[in-house]
């Protein structure tokens, strides 16, 4: 049988969790959330309350909420759940026990809002190239003809439930991996290329810190290369080199990064029927040292929280990819901080 709660029963136990490690603790401490404060009021546009009814939940709060969301890979309806079942999410938020909790609805609209005010380069501007899983669609060959280009297959122009269903955003791509070695120790001849359906995520990240400084989010199948003249780069990092694979190797880029002041340390391609020369070899190579760092921000954003998007079209996932960018550089920021605390 349940013994009666304590007084202080929720402080000690919250105590408790601290003495763990609560890493939503540890943002509080560290992030000043207020800072967004001008763009979500903005952006959510609430009412002012003149007209009656009950007033709306704080816009603070409601983005506190998507971190914690985004943080942990949770649907809306899980979340509402968790937010209700947690006192370490509840401390986060600044609730207590009784008070009123946001439904799934209200996050859902909350997201939703924000996708329309396109407000998530503002909210990441206050504080590579990875794929991004979405939902399969299945679709016919006429249907993806019409998709690719640009159209409305006919048969979904009637049926309103099928199209919000539909993702006509996000494209099929070839993702290229190294073959494994085989059980009696031979290496298969060719590598292997897995079917991958969604969009992409990409990134510039400054060398020293490893904060994501400016990104970008396309269907799958759009070259990289191309996206590094679409504002990837920023004047304000804290170094003028660019280091980045072959993907972004072209005249056009190495022209952009000398007209805007850039010094381009991206890899060379190797020449077409030859063998890649020593010297290139040994440079490229060289080059990955620094190049590869960006690898370990796409790893942890997958480790903690999955990149998947559940939502459909592109707006939607550029809101998705926003939040885990944002979320990214918050974990990072802590970091720093302890380590910076412990040096």
């Amino acid at each position: 049988m349940m013994k009666q709660t304590g007084f202080f029963d929720v402080e000690e136990r919250l105590a408790r969790l601290s003495g763990l490690g609560d890493q939503l603790e540890a943002f509080s401490r560290t992030v000043d959330f207020e800072v967004f404060r001008p763009d979500l009021e903005k952006a959510l546009a609430y009412s002012d309350g003149s007209k009656g009814g009950r007033p709306p939940f704080d816009p603070v709060l409601m983005f506190k909420i998507l971190v914690i969301q985004t943080l942990n890979n949770l649907s809306d309806e899980r979340t509402e759940y968790l937010i209700n079942d947690r006192l370490s999410f509840m401390r986060f938020l600044g609730l207590g026990l009784s008070d009123r909790v946001p439904d799934a609805k209200t996050v859902w609209l909350c997201q939703k809002r924000l996708t329309q005010a396109g407000a998530i380069d503002g909210l990441f501007n206050r504080f590579d190239a990875t794929l991004v899983a979405a939902p399969k669609q299945r679709n016919t060959n006429a249907e993806k003809a019409d998709l690719r280009k640009g159209r409305i297959p006919e048969d979904w122009q009637d049926k309103p439930a099928k199209l919000s269903h539909k993702d006509r955003h996000a494209r099929w791509t070839l993702k290229f991996t190294k073959a494994k070695r085989q059980d009696d120790g031979t290496m298969p001849s060719s590598d292997l290329a897995i079917p991958f359906f969604g969009y992409k995520s990409h990134v510039s990240i400054d060398r020293k810190y490893r904060f994501i400084r400016k990104w970008k989010t396309t269907h799958a199948a759009a070259s990289d290369g191309a996206r590094l003249r679409e504002g990837l780069l920023d004047k304000t990092n804290t170094a003028s080199s660019v280091w980045a694979d072959t993907a972004y190797r072209s005249k056009a880029n190495e022209d952009f990064m000398e007209k805007q002041g850039f010094v381009s340390k991206v890899h060379r391609k190797k020449p077409h029927l030859k063998p890649m020369p020593r010297h290139i070899q040994k440079s490229n190579a060289g080059k990955s040292i620094i190049r590869s760092r960006v690898e370990h921000v796409f790893a942890d954003q997958k480790s903690q929280t999955g990149l998947f998007v559940r939502t459909v079209g592109i707006s939607r996932a550029t809101m998705r990819i926003g939040l885990v960018n944002i979320v990214y550089n918050m974990r990072r920021f802590l970091f720093l901080e302890r380590l910076n605390a412990s040096a």
